[in-house]
């Protein structure tokens, strides 16, 4: 129990190669399901969302504190579909696609940042705090237009404590009055964020632009939440959003420099749809994800062996079976994407990174590898920002391929840090130059 919840991934791999794809475990007060096989996933995914909850004592007790008690992801029934209906309505299809070149924009900045260090040659460069602060970016920018996305920097620092805090230790997240601790200071930097959404939310009250891909303005139009019901999803989907982003980006990374031949197609592929070496020939159209099927790959390949998440809970809200075994009311259902993605039941050779497994399966390969690549769940409680994410995590590794040269420090892909959001030990640290002028 202690492990899960320091060091979890070893220990599910134990759990999993010892007892099967569901296992029973606790200490008085708490019981646990841990499942990892992927057919069980799909019995558990199977069944209504009214026999779950999300709102429980063990959300309550960090998550709620920090994304609000209003969020959708600690609310349940009527309340959870009424916040995560208006929410999804303002993830349109048009806002994606219109978000490409936004995205990389930022992508080129964050490169050309990079490049302009004069300690670049010094030694290794961790990118992990690059793609952290692009990744903040783009989010801001998506969610509250250009004009706000220039504070991008000073709300990713209002956030950092507030990840920090959902990590740490369950006794160190119990709600108490005391001043001058992590929680009063995460409380500190949480009305600061609802400062800010709140003057934006009476702004665009007052004076609504118009802009059909700007989303605040699109809750507050669509009328069917509260000022508060909004600003707690607002609050959800940057946290949220930008963090499990951000590390799954320094993962891709990790993947895509660790094998030169995946880099250099990424490469390639980005020169013939975003156009000319380097990434030089002006405005991208929004069609041009599409055409970026290498990256895509890629990118589901990485997120197969290293999910954002490597557990995802929730609590069974009456008795039920799963995987022949009876799982009484009260259990706290732990699932693992990360089991589910390295299934050696699922997936030929689960833990060599090949994006081209995804290229031309054949029929039986594609319906494992669909029913076992679970990294944003599913059903009602589906990640709701997985379109926005896998489109960022694509454009930014082609534009990075594009214009990068990386050299990995190791030859091992590192240990996974992290309960609630999975991070490479030691972050992204890479010898990193621009990629040589006339050299494919």
């Amino acid at each position: 129990m202690r492990q899960i919840l320091s060091d979890p991934a070893p220990v599910l791999d134990r759990l999993s190669a010892t007892y099967g794809p569901i296992c029973g475990l606790g200490v008085p007060g708490v019981r646990l399901a841990v499942i990892g096989g992927p057919a069980v996933l799909r019995e558990m995914f199977s069944h209504p969302a009214d026999s779950f909850r999300w709102g429980h004592r063990f959300n309550v007790v960090g998550v709620q504190f920090v994304v609000g008690k209003e969020s959708m992801i600690v609310s349940d029934g009527e309340d959870h579909r009424r916040r995560r209906g208006s929410v999804q309505a303002a993830f349109t299809r048009r806002r994606l696609d219109q978000w490409v070149p936004m995205i990389l924009e930022r992508a080129d900045v964050a490169i050309n940042e990079v490049l302009s260090r004069r300690d670049l040659g010094d030694g290794p460069l961790d990118l992990a705090p690059v793609v952290r602060r692009l990744i903040i970016g783009v989010t801001v920018h998506a969610f509250f237009g250009e004009r706000l996305a220039q504070r991008s920097d000073e709300i990713a620092d209002l956030y950092e404590r507030s990840q920090h805090f959902i990590e740490a230790p369950a006794v160190q997240q119990l709600p108490h009055p005391l001043p001058f601790t992590n929680r009063a200071r995460v409380r500190r930097d949480l009305r600061a964020v609802n400062a800010i959404i709140d003057a934006e939310i009476a702004d665009r009250r007052a004076n609504p632009s118009g802009d059909p891909l700007d989303i605040l303005e699109a809750l507050v139009v669509d009328d069917t939440l509260s000022d508060s019901e909004i600003r707690a999803q607002v609050r959800t989907l940057i946290g949220a959003g930008y963090d499990t982003t951000a590390a799954a980006l320094s993962w891709l990374l990790w993947c895509a420099a660790l094998s030169p031949d995946v880099w250099q197609r990424l490469r390639e592929e980005a020169d013939a749809v975003l156009g000319g070496a380097g990434g030089s020939a002006g405005p991208v159209d929004p069609g041009a994800l599409a055409r970026l099927e290498h990256a895509q790959r890629t990118v589901r390949e990485s997120l197969r062996l290293h999910p954002a998440g490597l557990i995802g809970a929730r609590v069974a809200a009456r008795e039920m079976e799963l995987g022949g075994c009876r799982i009484r009311m009260g259990t706290l259902l732990v699932w693992s994407p990360h089991l589910a993605g390295r299934d050696p039941d699922h997936w030929v050779e689960p833990l060599r990174f090949d994006p081209d497994r995804f290229l031309d399966p054949a029929p039986e390969q594609k319906a494992l590898s669909e029913l076992a690549w679970i990294p944003f769940g599913r059903g009602p409680h589906m990640c709701i920002g997985f379109a926005l994410a896998q489109m960022e995590l694509a454009l930014v590794i082609a534009r990075m391929a594009q214009r990068l040269d990386l050299a990995p420090i190791s030859d091992q892909v590192p240990h996974p840090v992290g309960m609630v959001v999975n991070r490479p030990t030691g972050g992204a640290p890479f010898w990193v130059t621009s990629r040589p002028v006339g050299i494919g």
